[in-house]
């Protein structure tokens, strides 16, 4: 009886689990062939599970017809920036920013972050997931 009532409780959490990851949402929200440059200031920062991210008073970089805007950016997950060298404090309130990210389709001041640069000039992905920056962040 006990080892019947093991199987149905591993049976429950595997299923548990798998409706789990499978409620977890892809990047389709976002224009694939697009990026842009976004510069501004950091107002909020979140760093858990399942998704880092960023919120930035700014507009976009080199348009000055852009109005400033607050924008949600969406970041890997916490183990995803730690091997591609991010670190939990390394963004802050108050920072000023450059991101290379994909907007959404929407037009919503919302984007997928594909690269960032630092106050210190350090720039750094989003990891393998997100993909590259196609425009650079390097002036």
């Amino acid at each position: 009886m006990t080892s019947r009532l093991l199987g149905w409780t591993l049976a429950i959490a595997a299923l548990a689990a798998a409706g789990t990851a499978s409620a977890h949402h892809s990047f389709a929200p976002y224009e694939p062939d697009m990026q842009i440059r976004l510069h501004g200031t950091v107002t909020k920062f979140t760093w858990q599970n399942p998704h880092v991210y960023i919120e930035l008073e700014g507009a976009e970089a080199g348009n000055e017809a852009a109005e400033t805007e607050i924008w949600l950016i969406e970041c890997a997950n916490p183990g995803i920036l730690n091997r591609v060298g991010w670190k939990f404090n390394m963004v802050k309130e108050g920072d000023v920013i450059d991101i290379a990210v994909a907007p959404m389709r929407n037009g919503q001041p919302a984007a997928l972050l594909k690269a960032i640069k630092l106050p210190n000039g350090e720039i750094h992905g989003n990891g393998g997931p997100a993909g590259p920056a196609t425009i650079s962040l390097e002036n």
